[in-house]
């Protein structure tokens, strides 16, 4: 049965494809919405970029049509520009909510719509308070569903038995790791290879068996994706940074490690528009980063200052890796768990030849407004590539920090 859906200004920030994501439904956006993008299609970083996309796709679709009736999409559905009537307006306003917030405009268009059309009609938004709103006077809203992934469902990466024949490898995908009283194996996709219980990597060792599998991952020169997943203090960056200067530093393998994470602007601000140089404006967010790699390097008596000097280690902000191609380096991409799945889309196909990249997050620790545990991207790509012979994909549960760190991240 066909459907309208209205679609909120942060749905189409969020996915600029997203007037595409409805098949053969009807795609409306409120005329307040198109004012709303206008405004923000000048803002630095992913948000102007988006914007601006979805403005131009709207352009070309103009061109074929008629944006006001409606204009056939190519995966069978229909485009409209929703405009109300100064009376339409008055008629369908509530008058208790304050009329300057576009998201009770796009209520009174959702009423209007409902009033005026036998079809269903949704109102589509990652904004929770406009689904609230929504629902208390009578109307259907959802989250945008397109890429969304149960994280509940994402498998651990391992798996344990009492001896490794117990398992049937038609339930496995490649990388995938078994704990037996034989030892320890990966799957690569064919057959059960054994891998080293007590590997030392960069004066590192594991401490539990999900670190055990992540290092063996992060040093396999086969796969070129690792996503790992855990709470605080589970070791997610420590073991990749340890890992990347073993590639680089002993083995040659890369010519650099590029560490990355996502900065949540102040003020809603890019990071352009803080005083000093790029050092200076990402070394806030980088101080967890930079304490793991001082203490590793302590362990094996190497200058952590020299490795900066000889830019064997780059700190970047991920708002300037877009347009970038990157060549045979250790990527890693700290607190992944706040970018969109379009953000980690496009970091991915930054990778140049002979380069890894590491994405390490908590998607239970969110920063950003419109993103879930199971609408980030860590837990997208992690859904979506895993069972690649390329890809690994390791849940780390124990957490290593301290006693007190892991018994106040369960308990509190």
């Amino acid at each position: 049965m066909v459907k309208n859906y209205i679609l909120d200004t942060n749905v189409l920030v969020h996915d600029p494809d997203a007037i595409y994501s409805f098949q053969d439904n009807n795609v409306f956006i409120p005329l307040p919405v198109l004012e709303e993008l206008d405004k923000l299609k000048r803002e630095q970083g992913r948000i102007g970029k988006n914007v601006r996309t979805v403005i131009r796709s709207l352009e070309e679709l103009r061109n074929r049509g008629d944006l006001n009736t409606g204009i056939k999409l190519s995966n069978g559905g229909q485009l409209m520009i929703s405009v109300l009537t100064e009376s339409d307006f008055d008629r369908y306003q509530v008058k208790f909510l304050f009329e300057k917030y576009v998201d009770n405009w796009i209520i009174s268009y959702a009423m209007y719509l409902k009033e005026h059309s036998n079809i269903p009609t949704i109102i589509v938004s990652k904004d929770i308070s406009l689904r609230l709103k929504a629902s208390a006077l009578g109307l259907v809203a959802q989250d945008y569903l397109t890429d969304k992934n149960d994280l509940n469902k994402l498998p651990l990466g391992y798996h344990t038995v009492k001896k490794i024949d117990e398992i049937n490898k038609e339930t496995l995908v490649p990388n995938e790791y078994v704990e037996s009283n034989e030892g320890f194996f990966r799957f690569d996709g064919d057959k059960f290879v054994k891998i080293d219980s007590k590997p030392k990597v960069f004066g590192v060792t594991p401490r539990n068996k999900e670190q055990l599998f992540s290092l063996d991952a992060l040093t396999n020169d086969q796969i070129n994706l690792v996503s790992l997943i855990g709470i605080a203090g589970t070791g997610k960056t420590f073991l990749a940074l340890a890992a990347g200067l073993q590639k680089t530093l002993i083995e040659g393998i890369y010519d650099r490690i590029t560490v990355a994470r996502p900065l949540i602007p102040m003020g809603g601000k890019d990071i352009g528009y803080l005083p000093g140089a790029l050092e200076e404006k990402i070394s806030p967010w980088m101080s967890g980063v930079m304490d793991n790699l001082e203490y590793i390097c302590r362990l094996n008596n190497v200058s952590f200052k020299d490795l900066m000097k000889k830019e064997i280690i780059e700190l970047e902000a991920l708002t300037y890796i877009r347009g970038r191609s990157i060549p045979k380096q250790f990527i890693i991409i700290d607190e992944a768990q706040n970018l969109t799945p379009l953000e980690i889309k496009t970091i991915l196909t930054r990778a140049g030849d002979g380069s890894k990249i590491v994405l390490t997050g908590d998607p239970y620790q969110i920063d950003t407004p419109y993103l879930d545990d199971s609408s980030n991207g860590l837990v997208h790509a992690a859904t979506k590539l895993r069972g690649q012979k390329i890809v690994c994909h390791i849940v780390l549960t124990k957490g290593e920090r301290s006693e007190l760190a892991s018994l106040a991240a369960e308990m509190l």
